[in-house]
């Protein structure tokens, strides 16, 4: 089975942003009406965008959540961020409704600049244990790169691990748009906010804290795969645990878009702790003129390393994610799909 562990709503109907655009507009009187759309209309969404690429590029299936970039925790206050947050996590929920065996929901949290995590806690309980969520993303910086969000290992952040621990729940780390016009949110930002979560978390004692925090990483760890040694050496000289240790307590996905980088991320940070993703249809959703093929569709650059084995490649594609996700291989199994176990 190849489950892709990274995916978002990026083709959602066209009325999920006319809500959006008038929730902005009026954040100083905001109301409760939410967006109408049809089972149809998710439908043609899907067939003709995420689960169209599924089927052509072989993905059994994949995590699925709000579009990242959408979610715009700087904009209007908690109860903006609340509403906007159920919303998607509703067609999220719909969605896999409709699509039990291709689309795993994966839940968007209401975070607010300066804000605690009440409401954060309060949708996770409605997602998981209503709706049956498998995971769900966690903003590192709310601001959108605006203020001064604290560090992932101040203590600030401790109330929402706890929870992520009580519920046993994996979150991947992932930032939204930039407010920043000269730091592109996809090609910049993203790429930031990984950087500094694997660092912010290293020279923490948030995985001591926390041994069972699952923590995923996106876009390969940012510069994580190039930039081992300088970290590394770093833990060395500052007397911490050691670089190799602390690593391992973290995931990584393959959303890196060419065989060396990928190869790069798993002599990084090993095998057991790389996940397979395409977080297709996003910011490198183009046709590669040297290969013909979409520079996203990752799986062929995973299945043309030369070093892996076929029970690496297996751990990479499904029983990595089965076991960092322990709710995925319940959900998968009662809408009839084949797992292999965690």
């Amino acid at each position: 089975m190849i489950i892709d562990v990274h995916g978002h709503y990026t083709t959602s109907p066209p009325q999920l942003n006319a809500f959006r655009g008038q929730q902005i507009s009026g954040m100083g009187r905001p109301g409760r009406r939410n967006p109408v759309i049809s089972d149809d209309q998710i439908r043609e969404s899907l067939e003709n965008g995420q689960l169209k690429l599924q089927r052509e590029w072989g993905i059994d299936a994949a995590l699925f959540s709000p579009t990242a970039g959408a979610m715009g925790h700087h904009f209007g206050d908690a109860r903006i961020s609340q509403h906007w947050t159920q919303v998607c996590n509703d067609l999220i929920h719909r969605v896999a409704e409709l699509y039990p065996g291709d689309f795993i929901p994966v839940a968007q949290l209401p975070q607010s600049p300066g804000v605690g995590f009440e409401n954060c806690i309060a949708e996770l309980d409605r997602v998981v244990n209503e709706l049956g969520f498998v995971a769900c993303n966690v903003n590192p910086d709310p601001t959108g790169g605006a203020g001064m969000t604290p560090s992932l290992g101040d203590r600030y952040w401790y109330p929402l691990y706890e929870k992520l621990v009580e519920l046993d729940l994996p979150a991947m780390v992932h930032v939204s748009a930039s407010v920043n016009p000269a730091w592109h949110s996809a090609g910049v930002y993203y790429l930031v906010g990984d950087t500094a979560a694997v660092f912010q978390l290293l020279e923490s004692t948030v995985l001591q804290d926390f041994p069972t925090l699952r923590l995923i990483i996106p876009h390969g760890g940012g510069a994580l795969p190039a930039q081992v040694a300088r970290w590394r050496a770093m833990q060395i000289n500052e007397g911490r645990e050691p670089f190799e240790e602390l690593i391992k307590r973290l995931y990584f996905d393959t959303t890196l878009y060419n065989q060396q980088g990928i190869e790069m991320l798993i002599k990084a940070v090993g095998v057991d702790n790389t996940l397979f993703s395409t977080e297709m249809i996003g910011a490198a959703h183009v046709i590669d003129p040297e290969t013909g093929d979409w520079v996203d569709n990752t799986r062929p650059y995973v299945e043309a390393i030369p070093w892996l084995t076929a029970e690496d490649r297996h751990k990479i594609f499904e029983s990595n994610a089965l076991r960092v996700y322990p709710r995925l291989a319940e959900r998968l199994r009662k809408a009839g799909k084949q797992v292999s176990g965690g």
